[in-house]
């Protein structure tokens, strides 16, 4: 069982803000369980508290804002990165201006922050976004997104930049183990040619040439490197990157930068309020496109909530079938649930191969399913049927299991051979607190091959 964490003690850290170039003061202090992640805007005559939520989501420009009632946050995503990495669920992050630090363009140095204050155990358990089908989504840009379900976090990102020292990089974080050694330090990044004319527009008025990974895509003549002396201010060196990057900048991960694209995406997604269980896999994304993706993801677990809500029959791959049922290869006899009401009906399906174990000795010569595994691919499915409670998270786990009492009316009408898929399909008769009997029929195609009906009783777990 997973339990929500806070920090234990109040730290504090400054620095300048990238957009604004203000320089503010960020105190993340413990929050009580259940709380979140909650931006308090402290330089205010009266303080505005603005929860972590994509619904607050205001501005896109160049970074991730929040805001409520005029009042914004801006640049949140390397410090929700980290909260996500480090599994904080509940804080207050106190800020007395308009705009989160950008420090050196990573995650890092608020990961050091977090564990500069200590992680503290809560009693509450965590609560996951889980995601029940596959979701491909196509955006603008040539961006695309497929979201898997998964038991965990997991991304696979890829980009793709028309520059010799870039061009196609991907990465994968398998887990969030991987975050703080392998994800957290990999810094931001932009365009020469790109950040001159934002400065010259009066834009990120914090931005220097150490804070960033800056690509090197304009010739640097003395004229040139002058000139961006009197733009950033900037008292350093500047000296063409033999290796595409200004001042020759060494990274830090052969592929540093699509790296930091995970820690962008870890942090927008965390805007979702609670740890997502999902495999992601996606191209040229940016925040624009995370935050989009993260509503999508919103309104399907909202559609498929009001869906069970509403006694809609809903249908569950194969994971979801493995935290209902205790079955196990070679005795788990469903592969995919296509629709179910719960404690109502069910149908499901069992890809019969000609590698089943059972096979080999029925019979030898001419393979046929036995009767008494149709019977027990029903009584699965009648299982499923009556324990997969919809959202609810480890749905069995301290629950109830099943026990069969009687078998009733068993017929067989036809034989199940390799290379048929075995539809089961089955109804409650009668639903009484702890006792049910219901009616199962297998089908191959629309031939009815067997059918019966069962008696029996949902006990307690024992602890």
């Amino acid at each position: 069982m997973a339990l929500q964490h806070t920090i234990a003690a109040p730290v504090s850290l400054s620095g300048t803000g990238l957009h604004t170039g203000v320089s503010a003061t960020v105190t993340i202090k413990p929050a009580p369980e259940n709380s979140g992640i909650r931006f308090v805007r402290t330089d205010l005559g009266t303080p505005v508290e603005i929860p972590a939520d994509i619904d607050n989501v205001v501005d896109l420009s160049r970074g991730t804002a929040i805001g409520k009632d005029g009042v914004k946050v801006h640049s949140v995503e390397h410090i929700m990165s980290a909260f996500a990495g480090l599994a904080i669920d509940n804080c207050i992050v106190d800020v007395d201006d308009e705009e989160i630090p950008l420090m050196d363009g990573s995650a890092m140095p608020y990961v050091e922050l977090i564990r500069k204050a200590g992680i503290v155990e809560q009693a509450a358990q965590r609560e996951f976004i889980k995601i029940d089908e596959p979701m491909m989504t196509f955006l603008k840009n040539d961006v695309a997104f497929g979201i898997f379900p998964s038991d965990h976090f997991r991304v696979t990102l890829m980009i793709d930049y028309k520059h010799p020292s870039l061009g196609t990089q991907h990465t994968t974080l398998i887990s969030f183990d991987d975050y703080v050694n392998d994800f957290a330090s990999a810094r931001t990044f932009c365009f020469l040619s790109e950040i001159e004319k934002l400065r010259e527009s009066g834009l990120i008025k914090g931005g220097r040439l150490d804070n960033a990974v800056v690509v090197q895509d304009v010739e640097l003549t003395e004229d040139h490197i002058d000139y961006m002396h009197n733009l950033f201010g900037w008292k350093g060196s500047i000296e063409k990157g033999d290796n595409g990057f200004i001042n020759n900048v060494q990274l830090r991960y052969y592929n540093e930068l699509c790296r930091h694209k995970v820690v962008d995406l870890i942090g927008d997604f965390y805007l979702l309020g609670k740890p997502l269980m999902a495999f992601i896999q996606t191209a040229k994304t940016g925040h624009a496109s995370n935050i989009e993706m993260a509503r999508k993801i919103r309104e399907h677990i909202r559609k498929s909530k009001e869906k069970h809500e509403n006694g809609e029959a809903i249908a569950l791959n194969h994971e979801a079938i493995l935290k209902t049922l205790p079955h196990r290869y070679p005795f788990l006899l469903i592969d995919r649930v296509l629709k179910i009401d719960h404690r109502k009906s069910i149908t499901a399906i069992k890809n019969v191969s000609f590698n089943e174990p059972f096979f080999n000795g029925h019979f030898p010569e001419t393979p046929v399913m036995p009767g008494v595994l149709q019977i027990e691919a029903m009584a699965q499915a009648g299982g499923i049927m009556a324990l997969y409670d919809g959202q609810k998270d480890d749905k069995t786990k301290g629950g109830s299991s099943i026990a069969f009492l009687a078998i009733d009316n068993a017929r067989f009408r036809g034989a199940v051979f390799p290379g048929d898929v075995l539809r089961i399909e089955v109804e409650m008769l009668k639903d009484r607190r702890n006792t049910i009997r219901f009616a199962g029929k297998c089908y191959v195609g629309n031939k009815l091959v067997s059918e019966a009906e069962m008696l029996a009783m949902l006990t307690k777990k024992e602890p």
